[in-house]
């Protein structure tokens, strides 16, 4: 991924992450752009990961229809099992990331494959953690990705739309917006 700018906004419920998604689309935000992390609700303990680049997932979990709306709109999929997280899904760009951080053998210190994939990107370390936090508790990840403008653009969309936090990485700076 060229752009190593992004938004990322924490959703408590996948209804959230859904209406901010629609919000951004919408907005004329490019879907391409945009991906989504969160857990999937469904464990078997035999797989070990599943992604794609072009078709679609054929396994949803328990929420097929959140997931199912999101793979028809973003590029990407995958599904991973992640020592400390369990079932992971992610849609979108970012699934290409966590893919090459496991490909590549990538090891940034401590980081999970997905804390790999997202350091990959460009986000700072110390914002990892905060994110598979986050992930954790069963919470999404909704991240732009893109231009400097794009990424403030989107920002202020996903500000919006009511998430429990939002945080700006760009390649010169990173800032935070706490929201209460």
């Amino acid at each position: 991924m060229s752009d190593t700018n992004a938004a990322i906004a924490v959703y408590d419920a996948h209804s959230a992450a859904e209406n901010a998604v629609k919000e951004l689309q919408r907005s004329g935000f490019d879907m391409k752009k945009l991906s989504v992390v969160g857990k999937d609700f469904h464990t078997d303990e035999q797989v070990v990961g599943y992604y794609n680049a072009g078709d679609r997932m054929k396994y949803w979990g328990k929420m097929g229809a959140f997931w199912g709306g999101l793979w028809g709109l973003l590029v990407g999929a995958a599904f991973f099992w992640v020592p400390g997280l369990g079932p992971l899904l992610v849609a979108g760009p970012l699934a290409a990331a966590v893919v090459g951080a496991l490909e590549g053998a990538v090891a940034v210190g401590g980081l999970s494959a997905l804390g790999a994939g997202l350091y990959s990107v460009g986000i700072p370390k110390n914002s990892i953690l905060k994110y598979e936090t986050a992930i954790k508790a069963e919470k999404f990840l909704l991240v732009a990705h893109g231009t400097a403008d794009e990424v403030a653009k989107a920002r202020d969309i996903l500000g919006a739309t009511g998430p429990s936090e939002i945080n700006q990485h760009t390649l010169e700076t990173s800032t935070q917006v706490a929201k209460a």
